[in-house]
């Protein structure tokens, strides 16, 4: 018997989000969730939650059904308690007065380390605070769990943690992850539905091979819609003849036939559907200024150290040549952020950096951190671009709306900005400040699946020379063909990403 079914679910919030929207939910589906941003996966789940009513259709949940929710965010009434009494305040009061040994088993399960119990929510690190969330969800042992974007503010020791914990949840709960991180949804999912505003998709495999097969069908769908169009024509073309030929001989049984053909031209067009076309959230290009160096930054053994001066590595003897994809891969406070900012300071700051870290003097900079910290939340999108590109108001305009950022939006305060918005933001100031060399930190933060493969095919269509820092695993996998490894106080350069992700998903605390 299905947990949840759902039937001729809509939600509109403005526009439709989806329509029409069929799925029966079963004991043990591990359903991944996939859709652009702003398109409805918050929403979807908080509907089969019961938090917020469908503008059409019915949900149908079984007999008693425990059903939690993690969201992305922190309740901000939560962020004073300490995470043992986060997770204990998720309880009903007589159980939590009775059974809060059902706190410990929780924490002991994921792994949480002890010195955290008693720790704020408010001063832990946005991925220990995602699993007081999840802690909170699972105390109530429920029947189906909702997770909405569990991998943000993640490291990939966590998120393998993450992974192996819910990959190991009793066989009868169902889950259903609502995600951007391609690599995770693979490996924790059975079944994919990709949302779309009219005609949603299910497929029973996880979303590698499922994004195969839904591309598989959209080709299909895009052949079928061309055949019946081309047949349709072909009719409405023998009814002209015949048309023609009538008038002139005065027939009425060819003036019938010309009637039966444009008829049935009629309803194979009124039949044909036009394969799915994705409404872009916003595009993304990025430029690749020319530049003549061959060798465009080189460290000649610099020390890294924290700001108080605390060693963290050497980096030996390495050079970034131009078309140079490079991954930083490191431990968190291995000191790829110090890393990332020594290069940029020898770029931008050159008589104040180190003396061992050398950029050819012709390098133009695009830099963009996973904090956005290039976008002042009190500036409006149209004052950014066009300010600090001196470019016509129209102008201007028409690069907003291709980025995704329409009229109405384009001069409110970044603030008001969804993450997906502000990502394709910076991309643009990126695209317009024309570098020659890329500083990325986290760059698929806030991108939903179609940006991060849009981010893919500029850097490697426009053989855009970076230095990257990411625990999106299939971005690396796609856009590396370097790799830099932060480890036993040295840089060294190896050949694959795969021993480093590897042994990150096998960490414990």
């Amino acid at each position: 018997m299905a947990l949840i079914n759902l039937r001729s679910l809509a939600v509109t919030l403005g526009a439709p989000l989806f329509t029409n929207l069929n799925l029966s939910l079963e004991a043990g589906d591990r359903l991944g969730l996939v859709a652009a941003n702003g398109r409805g996966k918050s929403t979807r789940l908080r509907v089969i939650s019961g938090a917020h009513e469908p503008t059409a259709g019915e949900v149908t949940r079984s007999r008693g059904l425990r059903i939690s929710h993690v969201e992305q965010n922190v309740p901000p009434a939560l962020m004073a308690s300490t995470l043992r009494a986060a997770v204990l305040d998720a309880l009903p009061a007589e159980q939590a007065e009775a059974e809060s040994w059902r706190v410990d088993v929780v924490l002991e399960s994921l792994e949480v380390p002890h010195a955290l119990w008693d720790r704020e929510l408010a001063a832990l690190s946005g991925g220990w605070q995602r699993f007081a969330l999840l802690a909170r969800a699972w105390v109530s042992e429920p029947d189906v769990l909702l997770l909405d974007e569990p991998t943000n503010h993640l490291d990939l020791a966590r998120i393998g943690q993450l992974e192996a914990w819910l990959n190991a949840l009793p066989r009868d709960v169902a889950a259903i992850v609502a995600s951007h991180d391609r690599a995770f949804l693979d490996a924790v999912t059975n079944r994919t539905l990709f949302l779309r505003p009219d005609a949603s998709r299910m497929f029973s495999l996880p979303y590698g091979r499922a994004r195969a097969a839904l591309d598989e069908t959209d080709a299909a769908d895009e052949r079928r819609f061309e055949k019946d169009m081309k047949t349709a024509q072909q009719l409405r073309r023998q009814a002209a003849k015949l048309n023609n030929i009538g008038i002139n001989s005065g027939s009425d049984l060819l003036t019938v036939k010309t009637k039966q053909l444009r008829e049935r031209a009629e309803r194979i067009e009124e039949g044909a559907r036009p394969a799915h076309q994705e409404h872009s959230a916003g595009t993304i290009r990025l430029a690749n200024r020319s530049t003549h160096a061959k060798v465009l930054v080189t460290l000649d053994d610099a020390a890294v150290t924290t700001p108080d001066g605390t060693p963290l590595f050497r980096t030996g003897r390495l050079w970034v040549r131009q078309g140079d994809r490079i991954v930083l891969l490191g431990r968190n406070g291995a000191g790829k952020t110090r890393l990332v900012t020594m290069l940029r300071q020898a770029i931008v700051e050159p008589e104040a950096a180190d003396a061992k870290i050398r950029a050819t003097p012709s390098l133009v900079l695009g830099y963009g951190d996973q904090a956005l910290s290039d976008l002042a939340d009190r500036d409006s999108p149209l004052g950014v671009v066009g300010r600090r590109f001196a470019l016509p108001d129209q102008r201007a305009r028409s690069l907003l709306a291709g980025a995704g950022i329409g009229v109405t939006m384009q001069e409110v305060a970044i603030a008001r900005l969804s993450g997906g918005q502000k990502a394709r933001l910076a991309m643009l100031v990126l695209r317009l400040t024309a570098p020659n060399f890329y500083l990325l930190d986290e760059p698929t933060n806030h991108l939903d699946i179609d940006g991060q493969e849009a981010l893919e095919a500029e850097l490697l269509e426009r053989e855009a020379s970076c230095l990257l820092v990411s625990h999106d695993r299939s971005f690396v996998r796609a856009v590396g063909n370097r790799f830099w490894l932060i480890e036993k106080k040295r840089l060294v350069e190896v050949e694959s990403p795969e021993r480093f992700f590897a042994e990150e998903a096998a960490l414990r605390p």
